[in-house]
């Protein structure tokens, strides 16, 4: 059997080798020249900046997906000993190490929260992860087979420790007594392009992830999650196509029978498509109705990325680091009530030459500064940006106590027009939906086709959502729908 794969993310990839794993005959499709979708790297004179995602959790399922291919691969990284340093408008900052011990340790010292109160707090949401990871994240939920398992129970068992009728902020503000404490936790919603005000109580499970776990770093930086994967997938037979853009999927008595490219005409017995959800029904299948209620949800936020090389090195700084807004609910009804970029916005800086130092000259930082932004509605970027930016090197040289702008010697952005451009993501879209609803978990569409038998889905726009794990996880769905469907495939 041939399989078609359109686009190159990390959830093409994924399922390029999942699929591969069954004995099929595989073939990616990218518009681009550069296999990787977001995760891409771009040299910018004496300086290295990773493109697009700059978190990278859970390396475990990224080791797991490679040797399941071929035992003998290796992924290397590096644990990070701190998620984040964060800092407020007064001057205060708090570095954040990673662990629960060293977690509550630190609010406790810099914020006054009780030390066993914020224990728990973590407790709660490593238990609350577990119990949801093999009920909402491994498996589909559109299907009744793979959803009704004994993890199940289990799962239900927790479901008064979940705040299913809170937000993110509402279950954080009950928890902890210091604005600011809240603040750290309510800022995970923005890791799958949500409002912490908005979205339910069940995502502060990312905590987990991110404090309790913490973050990885790979070495070469996160370049290597898509190069090292493509390497492996071309090793081991997948086929590569690229500067090659999908123009339709083609189906013949509701069953897929191949793609058309700009190119060429292909016969494929399954497609899977890592193309943002909305596109791949309005650009791919004009012919097909659309699953309207799903993909009407309201989308997730986008972001303004500026790429500087720093003629300076910042020890106050670190891998991570959070330049708090004063006022963050006005901050999140501007993303997506209004569609504005706020006065005073959260920055977030990334600078992976504190980890990986070729990536700058000596004594100087890559920073990767992101602001998160709303979708493009027709907004006037070029104005917007250039006073996003002028009020960005305000805020960082006011908390930095150095003028920032002197420092920087290259330069280049990425905004919302251009995501949508480069990267197929409707409006500048990241993750497709956000999740600012109470039942954004079901809201998702589904990882095959309810219409066209061939027909899967993989990546951040659909089931189980956003960000790298997650994507892995839906090449996982789809590898195991494809099996159920196709019953010689099954081991």
């Amino acid at each position: 059997m041939k399989v078609g794969i359109i686009g190159s993310g990390i959830g093409a990839l994924a399922s390029a080798i999942e699929l591969k794993k069954l004995g099929l005959e595989v073939h990616v499709f990218e518009a681009n020249e550069v296999i990787g979708g977001k995760i891409v790297e771009q040299h910018l004179g004496a300086y290295r900046f990773d493109m697009g995602p700059s978190v990278f959790t859970e390396p475990q399922l990224l080791q797991d997906l490679m040797k399941g291919l071929d035992p003998s691969a290796t992924f290397a990284y590096r644990q990070l000993a701190e998620s984040c340093r964060y800092f407020f408008k007064d001057g205060q900052h708090i570095v954040l190490p990673v662990g629960k011990e060293k977690v509550a340790q630190a609010v406790a010292t810099t914020f006054n929260e009780d030390l066993q109160h914020t224990k728990s707090y973590l407790n709660r949401m490593e238990a609350n992860y577990k119990a949801i990871y093999p009920v909402f994240i491994q498996v589909s939920l559109h299907r009744f087979k793979q959803f009704f398992n004994a993890s199940l129970f289990k799962a239900l068992a927790r479901l008064f420790k979940y705040g299913l009728h809170q937000t993110m902020h509402q279950q954080n503000k009950a928890f902890f007594k210091n604005p600011r404490t809240i603040q750290l936790f309510d800022r995970l919603a923005t890791y799958n392009g949500s409002s912490p005000y908005l979205a339910p109580a069940m995502l502060n499970i990312i905590s987990q992830l991110e404090f309790n776990e913490g973050p990885a770093m790979p070495v070469g930086g996160m370049v290597q999650i898509t190069r090292q994967t493509h390497a492996l997938a071309l090793q081991h037979g997948v086929a590569f196509h690229t500067k090659e853009r999908v123009t339709a999927i083609q189906n013949r008595n509701n069953r897929v029978v191949g793609l058309q490219t700009e190119k060429a005409s292909y016969n494929f017995d399954i497609v899977v498509s890592n193309m943002d959800v909305h596109y791949t029904y309005e650009k791919l299948l004009p012919y097909l109705k659309a699953p309207r209620f799903l993909l009407q949800q309201e989308k997730s936020s986008s972001a303004v990325v500026f790429y500087w090389g720093i003629n300076r090195a910042f020890d106050e700084l670190g891998v991570h680091n959070i330049f708090f807004a004063a006022d963050y609910q006005a901050e999140f009804e501007a993303i997506f009530q209004t569609k504005t970029l706020h006065p005073d916005p959260t920055v977030y800086v990334h600078i992976s030459s504190k980890v990986e130092q070729g990536d700058a000259p000596a004594g100087k930082e890559n920073w990767f500064v992101m602001v998160n932004a709303p979708i493009n509605v027709g907004q006037d970027w070029d104005s917007e940006i250039q006073l996003l930016r002028a009020r960005i090197l305000e805020k960082l040289s006011l908390s930095l106590k150095t003028d920032i702008e002197p420092l920087i010697e290259v330069e280049q952005i990425n905004e919302p027009r251009l995501i949508d451009a480069r990267y197929s993501g409707k409006q500048g879209s990241i993750y497709g939906n956000a999740s600012n609803n109470a039942f954004a978990a079901f809201l998702r569409h589904p990882n095959f086709s309810k219409q066209l038998k061939g027909l899967y889905f993989a990546g951040v726009t659909v089931h189980p959502g956003g960000g790298i794990p997650l994507a892995i996880n839906s090449a996982k769905i789809v590898a195991r729908c494809v099996q159920e469907d196709y019953p010689s495939l099954r081991k």
